[in-house]
């Protein structure tokens, strides 16, 4: 398959969405509507909108069955940018290759906006005009989302980053912190996809998560090599940060080439998990390997 299409197909269809929940705002909310729509629609790979889609078309499932999913795993990344950006955070003012939200708006404007767009990704699951399936199915997915949202998965994985800047850890601990904040959503977005098929079973959710936890690991040692490799036109966010805050990263701790051949062993754990599966499965192949081979 050509992913390149792919990722233009589903980019369009996840960005029509997105747009649509911004629309017509009361005039008195016009301006956190505003700081809203910039922190989502102001570009973005849309990574994990992609494997919602192409974990439910897996399973057999037509990709309007994970509209919802789509924008849900979307708006909450958004949130946890805005927020990461923040001068109590990271301190970043580039994203995307644009002003941060805090920057381009002000500070407290950009705390409200990520508040409201996690709000409003819980809000587009358990709505079935955004999220047409059974209420079982749609209260498990707001479950799924809120327990990779919160202290069990990314709230919790940034303040382990946070407490961890200057610290030695070793592998296991840097594995656990990244797991958290950067691999729940992404497992999420897989598993809230399956789940938007209608026709996913344990053992394809099984062999679904496997794969979701080999890829959101192997995201993470990618954007650390990048971090080193790439420069900030490229990447659309400050390069070098994570050195310049003394932060624990997989080169650093493996050294760059190991690191390089950590993230191709996990994309070839990834595809492993996928064998089960038929060429329905070939968006979430071809995902696996884009992530350990992206330049930004």
């Amino acid at each position: 398959m050509n992913l390149k299409d792919y990722q233009a197909a589903c980019q369009g269809r996840v960005d029509a969405a997105l747009r649509r929940l911004f629309a017509a705002p009361r005039a008195e909310l016009r301006r956190l509507y505003q700081a809203m729509a910039y922190s989502v629609v102001n570009g973005g790979k849309r990574v994990r909108p992609l494997l919602a889609y192409a974990a439910c078309e897996a399973l057999g499932g037509g990709a309007e069955r994970a509209d919802g999913a789509a924008c849900a795993v979307e708006l909450v990344h958004a949130y946890s940018l805005v927020h990461d950006d923040l001068p109590a955070m990271d301190d970043d003012d580039l994203r995307r290759g644009q002003p941060t939200t805090h920057i381009a708006f002000d500070e407290a404007c950009a705390i409200l906006a990520g508040d409201g767009l996690q709000a409003l990704a819980f809000e587009v699951l358990a709505d079935a005009a955004h999220n047409p399936q059974d209420a079982d199915t749609r209260l498990a997915m707001v479950a799924r989302l809120a327990r990779a949202a919160g202290p069990a998965g990314m709230v919790g994985g940034q303040a382990i980053d946070l407490g961890s800047v200057g610290v030695q850890l070793d592998q296991a601990a840097l594995e656990t912190m990244h797991r958290h904040k950067t691999g729940a959503l992404i497992e999420a977005s897989v598993c809230l996809g399956a789940l938007a098929s209608g026709r996913s079973d344990a053992a394809s959710l099984d062999a679904l998560q496997r794969y979701a936890r080999a890829i959101g690991l192997a995201f993470q040692v990618q954007d650390d090599i990048l971090d080193v490799e790439s420069d900030t036109a490229t990447l659309g966010k400050t390069q070098g940060k994570d050195q310049a805050h003394d932060k624990p990263t997989y080169p650093a701790l493996l050294g760059l080439d190991a690191a390089k051949a950590y993230a191709l062993a996990l994309r070839d754990q990834a595809l492993a998990a996928l064998e089960p599966f038929d060429q329905r499965a070939d968006a979430l192949r071809e995902l696996a390997r884009y992530i350990v081979a992206r330049s930004h």
